[in-house]
């Protein structure tokens, strides 16, 4: 922790740990496919174990065809089955509380670039979708079964093709994938609207939520009203956009209690309270709990 009591960017002792997107070597940026094992080996090279809970920087899919898995995402505890699939998306907090024993299942990696703009155009509302185990009907796992097979031959082809025509082979697979498993999370999608101002915002909270969470300085800095905002955050979301900078903070406050040992003035401080009091009095106006009670009754 840096002597301002802010966590360090990249997480640290005191922080919940980042990992960042990395290559394979030998093998060009973007899809990676994995099993379950060599998942936990690539968590054992860099010293993060399955078990402990991180932050991916990633898109992280998980099909299980065999056995189970357990698996806590942002606080949701989850139990896979054969033919659930997972999907965590890039700054969640991820753990496996039983490491990858029990399961067997295809694993996709997929750093946030490697979509094209027209896929994450389609999925990027789901980021909000608060469940993140699928479970498809049966023809539908079928045909997903089949994409991700082709997937992962395609993946293991990599001298068949000229580079280029290989990346964008995996890329359209990979495409079809991740549109048909949103609709699929998130039937209700296609009676939102996720229009260009909210699409703006959602990005400038993410990047300035530790900052402030006033509505005026988001609207200021994008160029829009604040009433302009509240709309699209509520045509795209059902809340309106002071709700969703405070849920974002909620949530940052969360797993920082629950994954760190940090006081809960750092905490408060290093998502935008300027007192320790006014991070205390927001906490307990939103879950009823002090952050100290709630940090009591959540940790194990």
């Amino acid at each position: 922790m840096k002597k301002n009591g802010q966590i360090p960017a990249q997480g640290g002792a005191a922080g919940i740990p980042a990992v960042p997107y990395r290559p394979s070597p030998g093998r060009p940026p973007g899809l990676e496919v994995l099993d379950l094992p060599g998942l936990a080996e690539r968590a054992r090279e860099r010293r993060l174990p399955l078990t402990t809970p991180a932050r991916p920087g990633f898109h992280l899919l998980i099909a299980l065809r065999r056995g189970r898995l357990e698996c806590s995402v942002d606080f949701t505890a989850y139990r896979l089955t054969a033919g659930d699939w997972l999907w965590v998306w890039p700054g969640q907090v991820v753990h496996f509380p039983s490491g990858h024993e029990g399961g067997d299942g295809t694993v996709l990696v997929v750093p946030p670039g490697f979509p094209s703009a027209a896929t994450d155009a389609l999925i990027r509302d789901s980021e909000h979708v608060p469940h993140r185990l699928i479970t498809p009907g049966e023809e539908r796992q079928a045909a997903l079964l089949r994409l991700l097979d082709t997937l992962t031959d395609e993946h293991a082809a990599l001298s068949d093709l000229p580079l280029e025509a290989y990346v964008e082979t995996l890329r359209d697979l990979l495409s079809v994938i991740l549109i048909r498993l949103v609709h699929l999370a998130d039937p209700l999608r296609a009676t939102r609207t996720g229009d260009e101002p909210f699409q703006r915002f959602r990005r400038a909270v993410e990047e300035g939520f530790r900052r402030t969470h006033r509505v005026e300085d988001y609207a200021a800095g994008l160029g829009y009203s604040p009433r302009t905002l509240t709309r699209a955050t509520r045509a795209a979301l059902g809340c309106g956009a002071k709700r969703y900078i405070d849920d974002r903070v909620l949530l940052e406050a969360k797993r920082l209690l629950i994954h760190t040992p940090l006081p809960t003035a750092v905490i408060g401080e290093s998502i935008g309270f300027s007192h320790a009091t006014a991070f205390s009095a927001f906490f307990r106006h939103r879950t009823g709990m002090t952050p100290t009670e709630f940090r009591s009754v959540t940790r194990p």
